[in-house]
């Protein structure tokens, strides 16, 4: 049975826009902009945008502060969750929903 082309494309098209696809792709771009943010304000070789925080602040034994202990934390999360959204939207494409 031939299809007309706008029917085969629709039926491409339309498992690619449910709502738990688009839900997860705006959660994806939301997490994609915070961790590119919690990557920038970390101390680099000088002193970082973390200063501006309180980064700079570092103990006197010259370890890192609780400052960039915490930026690190959030950054792990951050990178877990967005790894997690990227498997779930892989997982919902495999399956077609």
């Amino acid at each position: 049975m031939n299809l007309n082309p706008s029917v085969r494309l629709l039926r491409v098209i339309v498992p690619l826009v449910s709502w738990p696809i688009v839900t997860l792709s705006v959660i994806l771009i939301i997490l994609s902009a915070l961790l590119a943010l919690s990557v920038l304000l970390h101390k680099g070789r000088g002193g970082g945008m973390s200063d501006l925080f309180g980064g700079g602040m570092s103990t006197a034994m010259g370890g890192v502060s609780t400052a960039e202990r915490r930026l690190d934390r959030i950054t792990f999360v951050l990178t877990l969750i967005w790894v997690l959204t990227v498997i779930g939207l892989l997982v919902l494409y495999r399956i077609g929903v």
